[in-house]
């Protein structure tokens, strides 16, 4: 593991644009052999302009790919039954092999119901319980995104996790609990921590692998890092600040990701080859 004092960036977006072709030439072969191509269904609840973004940038990344996107925007007063109908309706619609929902959906809608209301050959995203159970097991299926851009990632600059302390700061359902469990099928010894976590910097400093997915900006920095450790930063705040204070924790670290720049574009990416992977087998192909 690197221990020099100023750390090298995990850049991802040159995994990314590699992952991202690969799928975009299946997705190609797909259309050639089957006449069909994969197609992608965004579902948005309400109009915050930051999930507009998100979900116009993934659009715009599958249509680059050769992956059909097809949108369905719904108002924010939406309700949880009417969310979950929509999703259903899409599950049930043999023209789209992947569902996202993007989240948040608001607080007046049951979020797990309507997550759960995506079929699990099409949970793309990786958000439903049968893919935490799979993810938990070590079985076959859709790893969510951002966990699964993260190994990804890790195995892109030689990181492997065997044997290592990995401490995640987080317990999202859909990255840092998740995160873990992927970490922990890779041999690593995890440690989740969270807001009422007692002794938390002390602890992030015996990490070999710190992974912060706490959704505060600059939360962790360098006096909370072991010298060398690899530092990933899934956090993602307003001004494209993540949750680490980049400046503070290079100087620490020998490994780290940035914000933008880091895992963003890995996530995107493994929900494209996921989609890809979810149309072969949909269509008898893969």
């Amino acid at each position: 593991m690197p221990t020099t004092s100023t750390a090298r960036p995990m850049d991802g977006t040159g995994p990314a644009r590699r992952i991202t072709e690969t799928a975009s030439a299946a997705a190609a072969d797909i259309l050639r052999r089957t006449g069909t191509a994969p197609c992608l269904a965004t579902v948005l609840v309400g109009d915050d302009p930051a999930s507009v973004t998100y979900v116009r940038m993934k659009r715009s990344r599958c249509e680059k790919a050769g992956i059909r996107s097809r949108h369905v925007a719904l108002p924010a007063s939406v309700s949880t039954e009417a969310l979950v109908e929509t999703v259903t309706g899409l599950s049930q619609d043999p023209g789209v092999h992947g569902i996202l929902l993007q989240h948040p959906v608001g607080p007046h809608i049951d979020e797990r119901a309507a997550f759960e209301a995506i079929a699990p050959e099409k949970d793309v995203d990786g958000v439903t319980m049968h893919s935490f159970a799979a993810m938990g097991f070590g079985l076959p299926g859709f790893v969510s995104c951002t966990p699964g851009g993260i190994m990804r990632l890790l195995d892109e600059y030689g990181v492997d996790p065997a044997g290592k302390h990995a401490v995640v700061v987080g317990r999202s359902p859909i990255l840092g609990r998740p995160a873990g469990m992927l970490l922990l099928q890779r041999d690593a010894t995890v440690t989740y921590c969270h807001s009422r976590t007692t002794g938390l910097s002390s602890i992030m400093r015996e990490a070999d692998i710190l992974l912060a997915a706490v959704g505060r900006p600059r939360f962790i920095t360098g006096a909370d890092i072991k010298p060398g450790a690899v530092v990933v930063d899934a956090g993602y705040n307003p001004g494209n600040v993540g949750d680490v204070d980049f400046d503070t924790a290079r100087e620490r670290a020998g490994l780290i990701t940035p914000v933008p720049g880091g895992v963003g574009p890995m996530t995107i990416a493994v929900l494209l080859a996921q989609t890809v992977e979810a149309a072969a087998r949909a269509l008898g192909v893969g």
